[in-house]
């Protein structure tokens, strides 16, 4: 779920503070001096009223533009406002607070064209595409939306393949993969899929098999860059120690997981472990010194994806290293 926010910063009066030192020679700002609001003045009081107006104010413009259909919609279903406004800042504070998501490298994925960011899959659900949509909007200088290529199940179901499409993501297949890299998007793809995300915890950060390598093709014949990305953080999150294969069958499902806490803990073990996240984006892999008819050669198509799978792998081994304990201590 992505979405771009245009920001525009209005100049404003420089406000000068008297700074004085506290202990150990830090420096903080004057308790005593300034302009600023003093406690009990009221001024403070009338700062935060100001504040809580605006959003008072933004929040009935957002509903007004809903209820009167002021928003733009792309051909694919994006809704960057809605993403934005409402989805994305829905899950910022798993982002932020709760795995403490830090991003390496993310200066290596283009600001102003197309490229196509190839990412391990794991977790059990995936929680890992979320958690990616928010950094490249969030921390990519450029406030990057990534449009996700999602599997048929995801779409066959009816609230989460809305919001999915409500978000910028589509299905993954060549067509769209294409219009989408030939219009300068930033595509995002898990090569691995279901057998990547619903994995068992004992195969943890191993990559699995990055199937025919169609991404591989759609980046050729775009002539856009490949950008290998690592995600570390993911696989713990709900360990996957078993699977009722039976009723996930029944269901229609790749598979059901069993975890240290699901079923056994009912609703309580849906919450995900608190793990340590790291996000690491590789120098991109260029493809535009290939001639787009060679996105029809299976054999440079197979070599280029198995050169972007040991990219990745490599990025995980190196990740893991850097991130040590899965669970450092959250104070």
């Amino acid at each position: 779920m992505s979405a771009t926010a245009g920001r525009a910063d209005e100049p404003h009066e420089a406000q000068v503070i008297p700074i004085s030192r506290g202990r150990a020679g830090h420096e903080r700002p004057d308790a005593g001096g300034g302009n600023g609001p003093r406690p009990g003045d009221g001024r403070d009081d009338a700062a935060g009223g100001g504040r809580g107006d605006d959003r008072l104010a933004e929040l009935l413009a957002f509903l007004r533009r809903r209820l009167t259909g002021q928003y733009e919609v792309d051909e694919f279903g994006f809704d960057p406002e809605l993403t934005d406004k409402v989805l994305l800042e829905l899950i910022r504070p798993l982002y932020r607070h709760w795995f403490r998501v830090e991003t390496v490298g993310i200066e290596n994925v283009p600001g102003d064209c197309g490229a196509l960011v190839v990412a391990n899959h794991s977790g059990t659900v995936p929680v890992d595409a979320l958690m990616l949509q928010v950094a490249l909007h969030d921390d990519h200088p450029d406030r990057r939306p990534i449009r996700l290529l999602g599997a048929d199940l995801v779409y066959r179901l009816p609230v989460l393949g809305h919001l999915s499409r409500k978000t910028g993501h589509t299905l993954a297949c060549p067509e769209d993969a294409d219009r989408l890299l030939r219009r300068g998007e930033l595509v995002g793809v898990f090569p691995e899929g279901f057998k990547g995300v619903g994995k068992p915890f004992s195969e943890r950060y191993r990559l699995q098999r990055f199937g025919r390598g169609g991404f591989v093709a759609s980046a050729i014949r775009a002539g856009v860059p490949i950008v290998p990305c690592a995600i570390v953080g993911a696989e713990e999150i709900y360990p996957k120690i078993g699977d009722l294969r039976f009723l996930a069958r029944a269901l229609g499902l790749p598979y059901l997981p069993v975890t240290p806490l699901f079923p056994w803990f009912g609703p309580l073990g849906l919450v995900p472990l608190p793990s340590k996240w790291l996000i690491g984006f590789g120098e991109p892999i260029r493809t535009d010194e290939h001639d787009p008819a060679e996105a029809d050669d299976p054999m440079v198509v197979f070599n280029l994806t198995d050169h972007v799978r040991e990219v990745v792998q490599q990025q995980l081994n190196e990740l893991r290293l850097r991130r040590g304990h899965a669970f450092p201590p959250l104070f």
